[in-house]
């Protein structure tokens, strides 16, 4: 009864630690969004060649975010992060319509990766701020991501 009971305390109150890769496009603010969280403010940022990778604490749960560039040359380099991966967020730029195919494109070739089956998908429209951001329903639409329903 008592082994029971620590190994209940210790799956409710231990800290747990969770993987979590940030891609996508060039320029869609996945380093801006990386830095947000774990500093809670915005910073100038470069474009990223390779990665950054920070640990985010929310509660009890330790979050390592890898933040991969997103050039068209460094993209081939994402399926080197996928091991182990929990958790997927793909940041798309809501202003940037006319790389919206290419983004959609890249999400799902990502998607069809075995290593990546078991990972939630986050998908993190930013730049809704600016004045011709595409709203939720149609980056929804564009990304085809009421497909995706039926990958597990």
């Amino acid at each position: 009864m008592g082994l029971t009971f620590t190994k209940l305390f210790q799956k409710l109150f231990s800290k747990r630690e969770m993987r979590i890769l940030m891609v996508g496009l060039d320029a869609a603010g996945k380093t801006t969004i990386l830095y947000k969280l774990k500093l809670g403010e915005i910073v100038t940022t470069i474009p990223t060649i390779g990665f950054n990778v920070e640990t985010v604490e929310y509660k009890n749960i330790s979050f390592t975010v890898w933040d991969v560039g997103g050039q068209d040359k460094i993209r081939p380099l994402w399926r080197h992060y996928f091991q182990n991966t929990q958790g997927l967020i793909f940041v798309v730029d809501s202003n940037d319509r006319d790389r919206v195919v290419e983004a959609r494109d890249e999400l799902h070739r990502m998607l069809n990766e075995d290593e990546l089956r078991d990972a939630v998908l986050l998908v993190f429209a930013n730049k809704q701020d600016l004045p011709n951001a595409m709203n939720a329903a149609e980056i929804t639409d564009k990304l085809g991501l009421h497909s995706l329903r039926q990958r597990h």
